[in-house]
Protein backbone atom coordinates (compact mmCIF):
# COMPACT_ATOMS: atom_id res chain seq x y z
CA UNK A 1 0.00 0.00 0.00
CA UNK A 2 1.44 3.38 -0.96
CA UNK A 3 1.98 6.20 1.50
CA UNK A 4 -0.49 9.10 1.19
CA UNK A 5 1.35 12.28 0.16
CA UNK A 6 -0.13 14.14 3.13
CA UNK A 7 -0.28 12.38 6.49
CA UNK A 8 -2.41 14.06 9.13
CA UNK A 9 -3.02 12.33 12.46
CA UNK A 10 -4.63 13.38 15.74
CA UNK A 11 -4.94 11.74 19.15
CA UNK A 12 -7.47 12.25 21.88
CA UNK A 13 -8.39 11.44 25.47
CA UNK A 14 -10.92 9.05 23.86
CA UNK A 15 -7.99 6.60 23.44
CA UNK A 16 -7.93 6.72 19.65
CA UNK A 17 -5.55 7.96 17.00
CA UNK A 18 -7.26 9.15 13.83
CA UNK A 19 -5.90 9.67 10.33
CA UNK A 20 -7.54 12.34 8.18
CA UNK A 21 -7.73 13.37 4.56
CA UNK A 22 -6.50 16.93 5.00
CA UNK A 23 -8.52 18.43 2.13
CA UNK A 24 -11.86 16.65 2.55
CA UNK A 25 -11.79 16.38 6.34
CA UNK A 26 -12.72 12.69 6.15
CA UNK A 27 -11.34 10.35 8.81
CA UNK A 28 -10.12 7.29 6.88
CA UNK A 29 -8.64 5.26 9.72
CA UNK A 30 -8.92 4.96 13.49
CA UNK A 31 -6.41 3.18 15.72
CA UNK A 32 -7.64 2.12 19.14
CA UNK A 33 -5.12 2.99 21.86
CA UNK A 34 -6.48 1.43 25.05
CA UNK A 35 -3.31 1.50 27.17
CA UNK A 36 -3.18 5.21 28.02
CA UNK A 37 -3.83 8.67 26.70
CA UNK A 38 -1.54 9.83 23.86
CA UNK A 39 0.35 13.00 24.77
CA UNK A 40 2.26 13.57 21.55
CA UNK A 41 2.35 12.29 17.97
CA UNK A 42 5.29 12.53 15.58
CA UNK A 43 5.78 11.21 12.05
CA UNK A 44 9.18 9.92 10.93
CA UNK A 45 10.99 11.95 8.23
CA UNK A 46 10.45 9.15 5.67
CA UNK A 47 6.67 9.12 6.41
CA UNK A 48 6.74 5.39 7.16
CA UNK A 49 6.05 5.45 10.90
CA UNK A 50 4.06 7.31 13.52
CA UNK A 51 5.30 7.54 17.10
CA UNK A 52 2.69 7.86 19.85
CA UNK A 53 3.95 9.04 23.23
CA UNK A 54 1.80 7.66 26.04
CA UNK A 55 2.10 6.72 29.70
CA UNK A 56 4.76 5.47 30.20
CA UNK A 57 5.66 3.99 26.81
CA UNK A 58 6.22 5.16 23.24
CA UNK A 59 4.65 3.03 20.52
CA UNK A 60 5.77 3.09 16.90
CA UNK A 61 3.11 2.36 14.28
CA UNK A 62 3.55 1.61 10.61
CA UNK A 63 1.63 4.42 8.84
CA UNK A 64 -0.50 1.78 7.07
CA UNK A 65 -1.12 -0.60 9.95
CA UNK A 66 -3.22 -0.54 13.10
CA UNK A 67 -0.97 -2.41 15.50
CA UNK A 68 2.32 -1.09 16.89
CA UNK A 69 5.47 -2.59 15.43
CA UNK A 70 7.68 -1.51 18.34
CA UNK A 71 7.33 -0.37 21.93
CA UNK A 72 9.89 1.73 23.81
CA UNK A 73 9.44 1.11 27.49
CA UNK A 74 11.97 2.52 29.93
CA UNK A 75 10.20 5.76 30.96
CA UNK A 76 8.23 5.50 34.21
CA UNK A 77 5.69 8.31 33.71
CA UNK A 78 3.89 10.27 30.96
CA UNK A 79 6.03 10.80 27.87
CA UNK A 80 5.37 14.44 26.96
CA UNK A 81 7.68 14.92 24.01
CA UNK A 82 8.97 12.80 21.14
CA UNK A 83 10.86 13.53 17.93
CA UNK A 84 13.27 12.16 15.35
CA UNK A 85 16.75 12.90 14.11
CA UNK A 86 16.61 14.19 10.50
CA UNK A 87 17.60 10.85 8.92
CA UNK A 88 15.19 8.96 11.17
CA UNK A 89 17.97 6.86 12.71
CA UNK A 90 17.15 7.73 16.29
CA UNK A 91 14.34 9.12 18.38
CA UNK A 92 14.40 11.35 21.44
CA UNK A 93 11.85 11.69 24.22
CA UNK A 94 11.13 13.65 27.39
CA UNK A 95 8.98 12.49 30.26
CA UNK A 96 7.36 13.54 33.52
CA UNK A 97 9.73 11.01 35.12
CA UNK A 98 12.37 13.75 34.83
CA UNK A 99 14.45 12.21 32.06
CA UNK A 100 15.34 12.85 28.43
CA UNK A 101 16.11 9.66 26.51
CA UNK A 102 17.58 8.71 23.15
CA UNK A 103 16.51 5.56 21.33
CA UNK A 104 18.13 3.87 18.34
CA UNK A 105 15.17 2.85 16.19
CA UNK A 106 17.02 -0.23 14.94
CA UNK A 107 17.88 -1.58 18.39
CA UNK A 108 15.82 -2.38 21.49
CA UNK A 109 16.14 -0.37 24.69
CA UNK A 110 17.23 3.16 25.46
CA UNK A 111 20.76 4.14 24.38
CA UNK A 112 21.19 7.31 26.48
CA UNK A 113 19.48 9.01 29.38
CA UNK A 114 19.82 12.54 30.76
CA UNK A 115 18.47 13.53 34.16
CA UNK A 116 16.55 16.82 34.34
CA UNK A 117 15.49 16.38 38.00
CA UNK A 118 11.99 17.74 37.27
CA UNK A 119 9.12 16.64 35.01
CA UNK A 120 10.13 17.28 31.39
CA UNK A 121 7.36 18.95 29.35
CA UNK A 122 9.14 19.62 26.08
CA UNK A 123 12.25 18.59 24.13
CA UNK A 124 13.45 19.88 20.76
CA UNK A 125 16.39 18.90 18.58
CA UNK A 126 18.64 21.69 17.38
CA UNK A 127 18.95 21.67 13.55
CA UNK A 128 22.64 20.80 13.99
CA UNK A 129 21.35 17.37 15.12
CA UNK A 130 23.89 17.28 17.96
CA UNK A 131 22.05 19.08 20.77
CA UNK A 132 18.73 18.55 22.51
CA UNK A 133 17.03 21.35 24.43
CA UNK A 134 14.61 20.45 27.22
CA UNK A 135 12.17 22.46 29.31
CA UNK A 136 10.76 21.26 32.63
CA UNK A 137 8.08 21.84 35.23
CA UNK A 138 10.43 23.79 37.52
CA UNK A 139 11.25 26.32 34.80
CA UNK A 140 14.66 24.98 33.76
CA UNK A 141 15.86 24.95 30.18
CA UNK A 142 18.83 22.69 29.55
CA UNK A 143 20.98 22.01 26.51
CA UNK A 144 22.22 18.44 26.21
CA UNK A 145 25.34 18.15 24.08
CA UNK A 146 25.12 14.73 22.44
CA UNK A 147 28.74 14.79 21.31
CA UNK A 148 30.12 15.55 24.77
CA UNK A 149 27.27 13.53 26.32
CA UNK A 150 26.64 16.17 28.98
CA UNK A 151 24.55 19.23 29.88
CA UNK A 152 26.32 22.19 28.25
CA UNK A 153 23.99 25.02 29.30
CA UNK A 154 21.27 25.76 31.85
CA UNK A 155 18.80 28.65 31.94
CA UNK A 156 15.89 29.59 34.18
CA UNK A 157 13.86 32.35 32.47
CA UNK A 158 11.27 32.53 35.27
CA UNK A 159 11.77 30.71 38.58
CA UNK A 160 9.17 28.05 39.39
CA UNK A 161 7.20 28.73 36.21
CA UNK A 162 6.81 25.60 34.09
CA UNK A 163 8.27 25.72 30.59
CA UNK A 164 5.50 24.17 28.50
CA UNK A 165 6.92 24.32 25.00
CA UNK A 166 10.18 25.02 23.17
CA UNK A 167 10.78 25.69 19.49
CA UNK A 168 13.94 26.36 17.47
CA UNK A 169 14.11 28.23 14.15
CA UNK A 170 14.96 25.89 11.25
CA UNK A 171 18.34 27.61 10.74
CA UNK A 172 19.23 27.45 14.44
CA UNK A 173 19.17 31.25 14.86
CA UNK A 174 16.43 31.55 17.51
CA UNK A 175 14.93 29.56 20.33
CA UNK A 176 11.58 30.35 21.97
CA UNK A 177 10.32 29.05 25.33
CA UNK A 178 6.66 29.39 26.32
CA UNK A 179 5.45 29.11 29.90
CA UNK A 180 2.41 28.77 32.15
CA UNK A 181 2.12 32.54 32.56
CA UNK A 182 1.43 33.13 28.86
CA UNK A 183 4.94 34.48 28.28
CA UNK A 184 7.36 33.65 25.48
CA UNK A 185 11.07 34.16 26.02
CA UNK A 186 13.08 34.53 22.82
CA UNK A 187 16.84 34.08 22.58
CA UNK A 188 19.24 34.52 19.73
CA UNK A 189 21.52 31.50 19.52
CA UNK A 190 25.06 32.63 18.97
CA UNK A 191 27.39 30.29 17.21
CA UNK A 192 30.58 30.18 19.22
CA UNK A 193 33.08 27.38 19.10
CA UNK A 194 30.48 25.47 21.08
CA UNK A 195 27.56 25.61 18.66
CA UNK A 196 24.92 26.65 21.12
CA UNK A 197 26.12 27.53 24.56
CA UNK A 198 25.38 31.22 24.02
CA UNK A 199 21.78 32.29 24.51
CA UNK A 200 21.47 36.03 23.92
CA UNK A 201 18.15 37.41 25.25
CA UNK A 202 16.26 38.98 22.37
CA UNK A 203 12.65 39.50 23.40
CA UNK A 204 10.05 38.82 26.09
CA UNK A 205 6.56 38.49 24.66
CA UNK A 206 3.43 38.53 26.80
CA UNK A 207 1.42 36.50 24.30
CA UNK A 208 -1.63 35.28 26.24
CA UNK A 209 -3.34 35.73 29.58
CA UNK A 210 -3.70 31.96 29.97
CA UNK A 211 -1.20 29.13 29.64
CA UNK A 212 0.71 28.70 26.41
CA UNK A 213 0.49 25.00 25.65
CA UNK A 214 2.51 25.03 22.44
CA UNK A 215 4.79 27.47 20.63
CA UNK A 216 6.08 26.81 17.13
CA UNK A 217 8.31 28.68 14.69
CA UNK A 218 7.54 28.48 10.98
CA UNK A 219 9.48 26.11 8.68
CA UNK A 220 12.21 26.82 6.14
CA UNK A 221 9.94 26.92 3.07
CA UNK A 222 7.88 29.69 4.65
CA UNK A 223 10.78 32.11 4.03
CA UNK A 224 11.10 35.08 3.75
CA UNK A 225 8.17 35.17 6.21
CA UNK A 226 8.99 34.08 9.75
CA UNK A 227 6.18 33.43 12.18
CA UNK A 228 5.74 32.23 15.73
CA UNK A 229 2.48 30.44 16.54
CA UNK A 230 1.32 30.30 20.18
CA UNK A 231 -1.55 27.98 21.19
CA UNK A 232 -3.24 28.74 24.47
CA UNK A 233 -5.71 27.72 27.15
CA UNK A 234 -7.62 30.91 26.21
CA UNK A 235 -8.92 28.92 23.14
CA UNK A 236 -7.01 31.03 20.60
CA UNK A 237 -3.87 30.64 18.55
CA UNK A 238 -1.88 33.79 17.89
CA UNK A 239 0.46 34.29 14.96
CA UNK A 240 3.38 36.64 15.59
CA UNK A 241 5.76 38.15 13.07
CA UNK A 242 9.25 37.18 14.25
CA UNK A 243 10.55 40.47 12.90
CA UNK A 244 9.68 42.62 15.93
CA UNK A 245 7.25 40.09 17.44
CA UNK A 246 4.17 42.02 16.37
CA UNK A 247 0.81 40.26 16.38
CA UNK A 248 -0.18 39.32 12.81
CA UNK A 249 -3.38 37.32 13.38
CA UNK A 250 -5.49 35.68 16.06
CA UNK A 251 -7.07 32.40 15.01
CA UNK A 252 -10.51 32.26 16.59
CA UNK A 253 -12.85 29.28 16.35
CA UNK A 254 -11.87 26.70 18.93
CA UNK A 255 -14.17 26.62 21.97
CA UNK A 256 -11.68 25.31 24.55
CA UNK A 257 -7.95 24.93 25.22
CA UNK A 258 -5.74 24.60 22.15
CA UNK A 259 -3.09 21.99 22.97
CA UNK A 260 -1.07 21.59 19.83
CA UNK A 261 -0.34 23.06 16.43
CA UNK A 262 1.73 22.16 13.38
CA UNK A 263 2.63 24.09 10.21
CA UNK A 264 2.37 22.69 6.70
CA UNK A 265 5.77 22.30 5.05
CA UNK A 266 5.48 25.68 3.25
CA UNK A 267 4.04 27.51 6.25
CA UNK A 268 0.87 28.37 4.31
CA UNK A 269 -1.40 26.42 6.70
CA UNK A 270 -1.59 25.60 10.38
CA UNK A 271 -3.35 22.62 11.96
CA UNK A 272 -4.50 22.87 15.58
CA UNK A 273 -5.85 20.42 18.17
CA UNK A 274 -8.24 21.37 20.97
CA UNK A 275 -10.16 20.22 24.04
CA UNK A 276 -13.32 21.04 22.07
CA UNK A 277 -12.70 17.56 20.45
CA UNK A 278 -11.80 19.02 17.03
CA UNK A 279 -8.70 19.66 15.00
CA UNK A 280 -8.80 22.55 12.54
CA UNK A 281 -7.01 23.71 9.42
CA UNK A 282 -6.25 27.42 9.10
CA UNK A 283 -5.03 29.57 6.24
CA UNK A 284 -2.03 31.62 7.33
CA UNK A 285 -2.68 34.27 4.69
CA UNK A 286 -6.27 34.99 5.78
CA UNK A 287 -6.29 33.68 9.36
CA UNK A 288 -9.55 31.90 8.52
CA UNK A 289 -10.58 28.38 9.42
CA UNK A 290 -10.71 26.19 6.31
CA UNK A 291 -11.60 22.76 7.65
CA UNK A 292 -12.81 21.18 10.89
CA UNK A 293 -11.80 17.58 11.62
CA UNK A 294 -14.61 16.10 13.70
CA UNK A 295 -14.73 12.56 15.03
CA UNK A 296 -13.02 12.38 18.39
CA UNK A 297 -15.35 12.11 21.39
CA UNK A 298 -13.11 13.77 23.95
CA UNK A 299 -10.37 16.41 24.00
CA UNK A 300 -8.01 16.26 21.01
CA UNK A 301 -4.60 16.98 22.49
CA UNK A 302 -2.06 16.41 19.76
CA UNK A 303 -1.69 16.47 16.02
CA UNK A 304 1.01 15.50 13.53
CA UNK A 305 1.35 16.47 9.88
CA UNK A 306 3.84 15.47 7.21
CA UNK A 307 3.08 16.98 3.81
CA UNK A 308 6.68 17.41 2.64
CA UNK A 309 8.83 15.23 0.45
CA UNK A 310 10.60 12.27 1.97
CA UNK A 311 14.35 12.85 2.36
CA UNK A 312 16.10 11.56 -0.77
CA UNK A 313 18.07 8.42 -0.05
CA UNK A 314 21.73 8.98 -0.71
Amino acid sequence: MTQPSVILATASYDHTIRFWEAKSGRCYRTIQYPDSQVNRLEITPDKRYLAAAGNPHIRLFDINSNSPIMSYDSHTNNVMSVGFQCDGNWMYSGSEDGTVKIWDLRAPGCQREYESRAAVNTVVLHPNQTELISGDQNGNIRVWDLTANSCSCELVPEVDTAVRSLTVMWDGSLVVAANNHGTCYVWRLLRGTQTMTNFEPLHKLQAHKGYILKCLLSPEFCEPHRYLATASSDSTVKIWNVDGFTLEKTLIGHQRWVWDCVFSVDGAYLITASSDTTARLWSMSTGKEMKVYQGHHKATICCALHDGAEPSSS
